[in-house]
C-alpha cells in the first residue's frame, strides 16, 4: 500500500525526496480546453521556495517546474499532467551525523519502523520539500475553480502573539516577510524571529486560510463533508498538529444563543447570515460565506540545541542538527495552505457538477 494520491475527481500524486534529482507531481482528473503555461504556476511557487528571507531556510531552489505532458497549444488536454522540479542545491553531507540517530519531533524513528530503510537526508520523504508540488497542483486547482473564488492566507499568530483583528488587511500578506495580514504585528515579530534564529532555535505559528466567493451546495454528508476534506487536507501539511474551521475550539466556550450563526432575508431571496461561526460550512455543504480554517504549525524540529534521543542500536545519543532549517516553518507553511484549500474545493467543485448539474 502507498498513500501519495491526493482527492476524488481532481486528483495529484507527488514523487520524490529532499535530497533526491527531483520532485514533481501527476494531476489527474483536470478538465481539457484550460489555459495553462509553465509561469501559471510558477507564480505560486516563487511563494514559497526557500531563501527569500533571513527568516527561512538559505538553501538556494530556484524551484523552476517543467510541465511534460497534458498541455498542447498552450491547453490542457485532458489527460493526466506531469509536473517537475530539479533540486539543485542539496547539501547531503550536512545530515550525516544523523544517519544513525533519530532527530526528536522527526519521523526518523517512525520511517525506520515501517519501512525498515530511511533516507535521513534532509528527511527524504517527509522533508517539506515535498509541499512544492502542492502548491504546483494547487496553481492548476485555480484555474478549476476559476476568477470568481479567492483564496488567501496568512500568519496569524507566531509562537503565543495574536495579531490585532482590527488591523488584519490581506493585502499586507505580501509585504512582509512574515506572510502576516497585520503589518504592525509583523514587525514586532519579525524582531523576534531574528534572536530566534541567531539561538539556532525555533518557534510555531497559526496560520489561516480563507476561501470567498465558494458557492452554496458544496460538499455532501457524511463521509465527503467540505470541512472533513479540507481538515484532512490542511493536517496533512507537514508540521501540522491541529486543524480548525470557523470558531473552532472557541466555539466550546460559546452558548447556543452565541455560537448559532442567525439568518435574515437577503435581498437575493436568500439569507443573509449574521455572523460566521461555522466557518462556512454546515452539515458539510458550504454555506455561502467565507470559508475559514486554522492551523497549527508546530516548532521546527531541526535546531542547534542538543536533545536526548537514542541512535538505531538503542543507544542514548545527545542530538544536534545541523543543516539549514526554518526557524518559523509557519511562514512558509501559508502558500501550501492556500494550494490545498484550493485543491480540495476544485474536486468538490466537480463533485457537485458530477451529481447535481446534469
Amino acid at each position: 500500500m502507498s498513500f501519495n494520491t491526493f482527492g476524488r475527481l481532481f486528483r495529484f500524486t507527488t514523487w520524490g525526496e529532499s535530497h533526491g534529482p527531483a520532485i514533481g507531481c501527476t494531476v489527474d482528473g483536470v478538465p481539457p480546453m484550460l489555459d495553462l503555461c509553465e509561469a501559471d504556476i510558477q507564480a505560486f511557487l516563487d511563494k514559497r521556495k526557500p531563501g527569500q528571507s533571513k527568516y527561512t531556510t538559505q538553501r538556494k531552489e530556484a524551484d523552476e517546474v517543467k510541465i511534460l505532458s497534458g498541455v498542447f497549444e498552450g491547453k490542457t488536454t485532458g489527460t493526466s499532467l506531469q509536473l517537475m522540479i530539479e533540486n539543485t542545491d542539496q547539501r547531503s553531507k550536512d545530515y550525516g551525523d544523523i544517519a544513525k540517530r533519530f532527530r526528536p519531533g522527526h519521523a526518523d524513528y517512525t520511517y525506520l519502523t515501517k519501512y525498515g530503510i530511511r533516507d535521513y537526508r534532509g528527511g527524504g520523504r517527509s522533508s517539506a520539500r515535498e509541499t512544492a508540488m502542492r502548491v504546483a497542483a494547487g496553481a492548476i486547482a485555480r484555474k478549476i475553480l476559476g476568477d470568481g473564488i479567492t483564496i488567501r492566507a496568512g500568519m496569524v499568530q507566531m509562537g503565543p502573539h495574536k495579531i490585532d483583528r482590527d488591523r488584519l488587511d490581506w493585502d499586507e500578506v505580501s509585504n512582509n516577510p512574515l506572510l502576516c495580514p497585520d503589518p504592525v504585528a509583523a514587525e514586532l515579530w519579525a524582531d523576534e524571529l531574528d534572536k530566534i534564529r541567531k539561538n539556532g532555535s525555533s518557534i510555531g505559528a497559526i496560520i489561516e486560510v480563507v476561501a470567498d466567493g465558494v458557492p452554496a451546495g458544496w460538499g455532501a454528508p457524511i463521509y465527503a463533508k467540505l470541512d472533513t476534506d479540507l481538515s484532512a487536507a490542511l493536517m496533512s501539511i507537514n508540521a501540522v498538529k491541529g486543524v480548525e474551521i470557523g470558531a473552532g475550539m472557541e466555539a466550546a466556550a460559546l452558548t447556543g444563543e452565541e455560537n448559532a450563526d442567525e439568518m435574515v432575508p437577503a435581498a437575493n431571496g436568500g439569507p443573509q447570515f449574521m455572523s460566521n461561526n461555522a466557518g462556512g460550512i454546515l452539515g458539510g455543504i458550504s454555506t455561502g460565506q467565507q470559508v475559514v480554517a486554522r492551523f497549527a504549525v508546530k516548532p521546527t524540529s531541526s535546531i542547534l540545541t542538543p536533545r536526548k534521543s537514542i541512535d538505531t542500536d538503542g543507544n542514548a545519543v545527545d542530538v544536534m542538527t545541523k543543516g539549514r532549517h526554518d526557524p518559523c516553518v509557519g511562514i512558509r507553511a501559508v502558500p501550501v495552505a492556500e494550494a490545498m484549500m484550493a485543491c480540495v474545493l476544485a474536486d468538490h467543485k466537480m463533485l457537485h457538477k458530477a451529481q447535481c448539474e446534469l
